[in-house]
C-alpha cells in the first residue's frame, strides 16, 4: 500500500478522559512528516468535530480545523441529507439534541408525533425513555442509533456504559433492531473519514481501541488495521474475535515504525 491518510480513534487511544496517553505527539509528528491526512475520529456523539480540535488541542495535541469527526457529527450529516423536514424524536443527551437541531430535520418532544427515533448516550437514562419508545415506533418509524459503543473507558481507563447499552435497551423493549447504527464501524462512518482524509480506504490506516468497531470498519473497507490495548480490546480479546488486526500494539509509540514502513521510508 502507500499510505496516504490515517484514522486515529480517541477515547482509549489517544487519551482516558483528560490524561493523553503516551506516544501520541510521535505519532502524530510522524503522520505529518510523511504528507499524511489525519482523521481523529470519537464515537463518542455528544461532541462535534469542531469540539474535538478545541479538546485535543487542550490537551497538547497537534490537532487541525476539519481534522475530527464524531458519530454525533455523522448521525447528523445522516439526518440532515436522509431525514429533512422529518419528525425527530431523540432518546438521548442534551448536546445530541443541539446537534440534531443544526440539521434539515426537525427536532420533536413528542414521541407520539415522530418519524424517526434516535437513541444515543445519556447519562440521565430512565424507565419514562423506554415509555416514550414505545409510543414512538410505529410501522413507519425509522429506529437509529448514534454508535454501537456498549461501553467506553473513563478518565481512570475503566469501562462505563456507552451509547450501544442505551440502544440495546430500547431495542429490547420495542422487540426490533435499529434501522441502522451510524457511528463507525458502518459504511456511513466510513465515507464520513475517507471524505475528510482525501484518499482511497486502501491508502489508510485505522487505528483504535476497539476490535469491534475500529478494526472491524478497517476490515470491512479494505483499511490496514492497528490494535491498541490501551482500552476496551487486549491481545486475549482478538483469540476469540471475528475481526484481525493487521497490527496489535501496546502503544502508540509501537505505532511510528509502522507508519514510517507503510509510508515507504
Amino acid at each position: 500500500m502507500t499510505l496516504r491518510g490515517v484514522v486515529l480513534d480517541l477515547d482509549g487511544t489517544v487519551y482516558h478522559g483528560d490524561n493523553v496517553l503516551p506516544g501520541v505527539d510521535g505519532l502524530v509528528e510522524t503522520v505529518r512528516a510523511r504528507d499524511c491526512s489525519l482523521c481523529f475520529f470519537s464515537n463518542n456523539p455528544i461532541h462535534d468535530g469542531d469540539d474535538y480540535v478545541q479538546r485535543l488541542r487542550g490537551l497538547g495535541v497537534d490537532a487541525r480545523p476539519g481534522e475530527a469527526c464524531s458519530s454525533g457529527v455523522v448521525t447528523s450529516e445522516y439526518l440532515h441529507a436522509e431525514h429533512a423536514g422529518d419528525d425527530v424524536f431523540v432518546i438521548g443527551s442534551d448536546a445530541v439534541r443541539d446537534q440534531v437541531r443544526e440539521t434539515a430535520a426537525d427536532l420533536i418532544e413528542e414521541p407520539a408525533a415522530a418519524d424517526v427515533l434516535l437513541a444515543s448516550w445519556t447519562d440521565e437514562f430512565r424507565y419514562r425513555d423506554l415509555v416514550d419508545a414505545l409510543r414512538v415506533v410505529g410501522d413507519d418509524t425509522t429506529f437509529l442509533g448514534t454508535d454501537p459503543d456498549r461501553t467506553f473507558p473513563d478518565e481512570n481507563g475503566d469501562p462505563v456504559p456507552g451509547s450501544g447499552a442505551i440502544i440495546r435497551a430500547v431495542a429490547g423493549v420495542l422487540d426490533r433492531d435499529p434501522d441502522r447504527i451510524l457511528g463507525k464501524p458502518s459504511e456511513v462512518a466510513v465515507a464520513a473519514a475517507l471524505e475528510r482524509l482525501g484518499c482511497p480506504a486502501e491508502d489508510c490506516l485505522v487505528v483504535g481501541d476497539r476490535l469491534e468497531t475500529d478494526i472491524r470498519m478497517g476490515e470491512q473497507s479494505g483499511m490496514t488495521t492497528v490494535l491498541v490495548t490501551t482500552g476496551v480490546s487486549d491481545r486475549a480479546d482478538v483469540e476469540h474475535s471475528d475481526s484481525r488486526p493487521d497490527y496489535v500494539v501496546d502503544s502508540l509509540a509501537a505505532i511510528t515504525p509502522i507508519v514510517e514502513d507503510l509510508a515507504g521510508v
